[in-house]
C-alpha cells in the first residue's frame, strides 16, 4: 500500500511536533488515504496547529489562476490563513513569528510552471531566513518521477512561474524538490522530508491508490495534468486553451481555426502517444470567453511515450503557417512558461523541433546528473 507523507507522519511521526507550534502550508489536494483532510487530521491527533498558508488559487483551491487571495481566517477552523498569492508569495517572518515549525503539504502535478514549486522554494527561503524548520510531506510526482523534459529555466527568465534551474518536467516529487532547492539555491534551511511510502518512479498517480484531488480549478484529472508540461505554453499564445470548458489543457483553438484541417496535418505528423480529433468549444472565461471556437482536442493513446512539450511545440510549428496573419505570439508570456528564450524565433523560422529539442540536451544531462544526489525513490 502507498502511504503519502501525511499518512506516515499520522501513523509514526507525530512526536517531533509535540509542544510545538505547527504551521501548514497547504491546500484541498492535502488529504489522508481516507480523504480526511490534512488539517482535520493534525488537529484530532492532537498537533498544536496555530496557522494555515495558502499556495496560488488559495486554500480551497477555487480562485481562478493568477487572481489575488487576500488573508483571512478560517471559517471552520477560526485559524489564520495567510495567502501566499496576494500581497506576498514569500512568508514574510510576520506570518512566521506565531509558529515553531512549518509543513508543507500539497500534491503537484511535475511541471516547472505550476506555481506549487515556486511557493514551496520561496517557503524554503522564509524559513531559512527565520530559523524555523520545514517538514515537506512528500506525496508522489503526479506523471511519474522518471521522464524528463524541455529546457532548463534560463536564469534570465527566473520567475514565478518558473523558479529554479528546472527543465519543464523536472521528475522529481516536492521532497525531492525541496532538497534540490535547498542545496542548489544555497539556501540552508533546516528541512526533513517524510518520504511516500512505497511508490516506484515510474508509477503514474493513477497506479497509486491514492485519491485525486483537483489541485485548482483548471486541473480536474490526471489526462489534463499529463499534457500540461506541454499544452501549457499554448497560455503564451492567442490561442484558448480551454479554459473555462470542461476539458483545460486537453482541448484548444480559436474562432479562426477549422479544427478538420489542423487535425489532419497533425495526425499527419509523427507525434508519439496522441492522436488528435476535430472539436468545437465555447469557454466561459479566459480567451475568446462566450465565443464560439474550433480546434482539436487531444486524445492520448500512450501516456509512456508522449512527450507534451515535444507535441506542443509540433502543434505551434503546425498553426503558425496555418494561420500567419492570426495565430500569435504572446512573446514575454511564452519565454517565461518555455524558459528558453530563443524557441519563439525557431518555430517562427521552421527549425525542425527535434533540432530545438537537442539544443537543451547538455543542460539537461548536467541537470539530470545534479538530481541524482536528491532523489528518495528507487525506479
Amino acid at each position: 500500500m502507498i502511504l503519502s507523507g501525511l499518512d506516515v507522519l499520522l501513523a509514526q511521526n507525530l512526536d517531533r511536533l509535540k509542544n510545538r507550534r505547527v504551521g501548514l502550508l497547504t491546500n484541498p489536494t492535502g488529504v489522508t488515504r481516507d480523504l480526511r483532510s490534512n488539517i482535520d487530521a493534525l488537529r484530532a491527533a492532537g498537533v498544536n496547529l496555530v496557522a494555515l498558508f495558502s499556495p496560488e488559487h488559495g486554500l480551497l483551491a477555487a480562485a481562478a489562476d493568477g487572481a489575488h487571495v487576500a488573508s483571512s481566517q478560517d471559517a471552520r477552523t477560526g485559524l489564520p490563513v495567510y495567502s501566499l498569492y496576494g500581497a506576498t508569495t514569500k512568508p514574510t517572518p510576520a506570518m512566521l513569528d506565531s509558529i515553531d515549525l512549518l509543513l508543507y503539504d500539497i500534491q503537484d502535478v511535475g511541471a516547472r510552471f505550476y506555481t506549487y514549486t515556486a511557493t514551496l522554494g520561496l517557503a524554503l527561503q522564509a524559513c531559512a531566513e527565520n530559523k524555523i524548520p520545514l517538514i515537506v510531506l512528500d506525496r508522489p510526482n503526479a506523471i511519474n518521477g522518471s521522464i524528463i523534459e524541455g529546457p532548463v529555466l534560463d536564469p534570465a527568465l527566473q520567475s514565478f512561474v518558473g523558479h529554479g534551474p528546472l527543465p519543464i518536467r523536472f521528475g522529481m516529487t516536492l521532497g525531492e524538490l525541496a532538497k534540490f532547492y535547498n542545496a542548489e539555491l544555497n539556501i540552508g534551511a533546516e528541512l526533513e522530508i517524510i518520504p511516500v511510502s512505497g511508490w516506484t518512479r515510474a508509477q503514474w498517480f493513477d497506479e497509486t491508490g491514492l485519491p485525486w484531488v483537483p489541485h485548482s480549478p483548471n486541473m480536474p484529472h490526471l489526462t489534463t495534468a499529463t499534457l500540461y508540461p506541454g499544452m501549457c505554453l499554448f497560455e503564451g499564445t492567442n490561442l484558448s486553451i480551454g479554459r473555462g470548458t470542461p476539458l483545460p489543457f486537453e482541448i484548444f483553438g480559436a474562432p479562426f481555426i477549422d479544427g478538420h484541417a489542423l487535425a489532419d496535418a497533425l495526425n499527419a505528423l509523427p507525434i508519439d502517444g496522441a492522436r488528435f480529433r476535430p472539436t468545437a468549444f465555447t469557454p466561459s472565461a479566459n480567451k475568446f470567453a462566450n465565443e464560439n471556437c474550433f480546434g482539436v482536442h487531444v486524445h492520448i493513446t500512450d501516456r509512456n511515450v508522449l512527450r507534451p512539450v515535444t507535441l506542443a511545440l509540433s502543434v505551434l510549428q503546425t498553426i503558425r503557417p496555418m494561420y500567419p496573419a492570426q495565430a500569435g505570439w504572446i512573446a514575454a508570456t511564452f519565454n517565461r512558461l518555455i524558459g528558453d528564450a530563443s524557441v519563439m524565433e525557431k518555430i517562427d523560422r521552421s527549425v525542425t523541433v527535434s533540432t530545438v529539442i537537442a539544443s537543451w540536451a547538455a543542460a539537461r544531462a548536467e541537470f539530470e546528473e545534479k538530481r541524482k544526489k536528491y532523489l528518495l525513490y528507487t525506479a
